[in-house]
């Protein structure tokens, strides 16, 4: 399941829904607002999103997470609007039979989120100045994924090695 949500999410009440017998584990990953993006103090910033399309990307997005990797449950959800520092602006819970398939899983979906989404986010900074920023473009910054590797996910080698975990 994915959400956009223009209030504050509530990781506890996400986490609680994943209970399950099934499951061995449950990994999550939670991007908040931090002060500062590409050498400027950032003060605030906004998201906006095309709604439609990402509700639809990204329920393609988990389904295919589903598919390549062995998990029983992953869900996302994205805030828009107005967030300040220290907010959560991103939460994403995969459970699964094992540890492995969860932390790849949800490496996999934060990144194909990041760069798949018609998501922008506006940076206000502290001297003032402000600009919009297309969240594709973070992703590419952001991701510890060489092309090659992703490419690999995407054709469906659930085993191509996922190690590092990096910021949002």
């Amino acid at each position: 399941m994915f959400t956009i949500s223009d209030t504050s999410i509530d990781a506890d009440d996400l986490r609680r829904q994943f209970a399950n017998d099934r499951a061995g584990a449950f990994v999550t990953f939670e991007g908040w607002v931090r002060n500062h993006n590409e050498g400027k103090d950032v003060l605030t910033l906004e998201y906006e999103a095309y709604e439609q399309l990402c509700l639809n990307e990204a329920e393609a997005i988990l389904h295919e997470a589903k598919q390549r990797f062995s998990i029983l449950d992953a869900t996302c959800v994205h805030r828009t609007g107005a967030l300040a520092i220290g907010e959560m602006a991103v939460w994403v819970g995969v459970s699964a039979a094992h540890r492995g398939a969860a932390f790849d899983a949800c490496r996999y979906i934060i990144d194909e989120i990041k760069l798949r989404l018609p998501i922008w986010k506006k940076e206000t900074y502290v001297n003032g100045s402000s600009g919009w920023v297309n969240c594709q473009n973070c992703a590419s910054h952001s991701s510890n994924h060489s092309h090659d590797q992703s490419a690999k996910i995407r054709k469906g080698d659930a085993a191509a090695p996922v190690h590092q975990v990096g910021s949002k």
